[in-house]
Formats: C-alpha cells, structure tokens, sequence
C-alpha cells in the first residue's frame, strides 16, 4: 500500500485557488460527482441495505473513504499523468456505463476515488498517444500496483470490454456536464475543452505526495488481500 501521511516531507503545497491551467472539466465533473456520490450515500443509507445496494463494486470498495476530496484527486491525476481532458470525460462515460449494466451499484465515498483512478487510466490508454504505466497510476493515485492491475481486470470484464466512445456520444456528455454546471451554479455554460494530447510525455522519477491518507484495503501481513 501507498502511504501517504503529514510527515512526509516532500507533500505537494496547498493550494488555495484552481491552477488557470487546469482543465475545466475537473471541477465540473468534481462537483458532478459530488452530488452524485452525496445523493447515493443518501439512498443506501435509507434504504437500509448500503451493502447490497454496492455489492457490483465491492472490488472497489476500501474499508474507509479517503481523505482527499474528489476535486483534489482528480487535480492530483492531471497533474502527474498529465493525460487529455478528454479522458475525465471518456472515464466519466465509462463509469456510467457500468452503474448502468450493474442495477443497483451505486458510487459512493467508498469507491469513488478507485473507480476514477481505474477509468481515467483505462481512458488514458485508449485516447492519448502516449500515456503513463499502471505503476505510475497506481502510484499517483494511492494504491498498489498489484491492486491497480486487479482494479483494472474488474472494470474491464465489468464493462464486457466495450470501450469505444463515439464522437458523438462523447459530444453528448460533454453537454450534460456543462448543464449540470449551469443548473447546479446558475452561471453561463462553462465549455468543457474537447482536445486529446499528442505529445510525449516527460518521465518523472519521484512523484511528490501530499496530504492526504492512504486507501484504506484490508490488510494481511501487510500485504493487501
């Protein structure tokens, strides 16, 4: 397991306000997700039945919702694995693909963050060019490299392996986001960018860790089980 606690020294800064570089679609699918996983830890508590309720994804599942919050994680994905805007939308599409092929899965603070992590690289690997490993995502984003690899064999099988994403059903959720921003905030549309990287991406050899703690996956002898 990746630890990541406040004593490390090499912890990225807080930051107070959005860099004016990043991408416009992570706050907009941050507070997208928000709502959604606020409103289905609503439903499964008052249904009574959480845990049968997100069976579909127990494999995502970790004992305790991390600390970091949805918009600081997927800050923390764009800037290390700098991969396309696109691809928080094409995960964002992947992840409602499967709540709808597994009726009565719901993403929760329990599985949130692995869910995004798991779509967001699978995304990476089908849109960008070039794009980062599984240990460099794992890494990135908290988890082993072993559970990663597990994670993403899940997910895979889960969405029968169907991942292309037209154009124009891509179009089609970047215009649901862009309303829900509107509705959710009462502000103009804000426009999500639509661009795919082609570049080539810089090797990084340390990933600097910030304040947040580690996935919370039961433990054997230290060894996630």
């Amino acid at each position: 397991m990746l630890t990541i606690s406040d004593e490390d020294q090499n912890r990225l800064p807080e930051q107070s306000e959005q860099d004016p570089a990043t991408p416009r679609v992570l706050s907009i699918l941050s507070v997208v997700l928000e709502r959604l996983v606020s409103r289905n830890e609503i439903l499964s508590l008052s249904s009574g039945g959480g845990a049968r309720l997100g069976k579909n994804l127990e494999a995502f599942h970790g004992a305790r919702p991390p600390a970091i919050t949805i918009p600081k994680y997927l800050d923390r994905i764009y800037k290390y694995t700098n991969c396309s805007p696109a691809c928080f939308v094409v995960g964002y599409v992947y992840i409602d693909r499967l709540v709808h092929r597994h009726p009565g899965s719901l993403v929760v603070p329990l599985n949130v963050h692995r869910l995004l992590v798991t779509s967001i690289m699978v995304a990476a690997k089908i849109l960008d060019d070039v794009h980062y490993n599984n240990a460099f995502y794992a890494r990135v984003g908290g988890v082993t490299n072993v559970e990663l690899n597990r994670l993403e064999v899940e997910f895979l099988f889960m969405l029968d392996f169907e991942l292309t994403v037209t154009s124009r059903v891509f179009e089609s959720y970047c215009l649901h986001l862009e309303r829900e921003m509107v509705l959710w905030n009462g502000t103009t549309a804000q426009k999500i960018e639509r661009g795919i990287h082609t570049n080539t991406i810089e090797d990084i050899a340390e990933i600097p860790i910030e304040d947040m703690e580690s996935f919370s996956s039961p433990l054997s002898n230290g060894v996630l089980t």
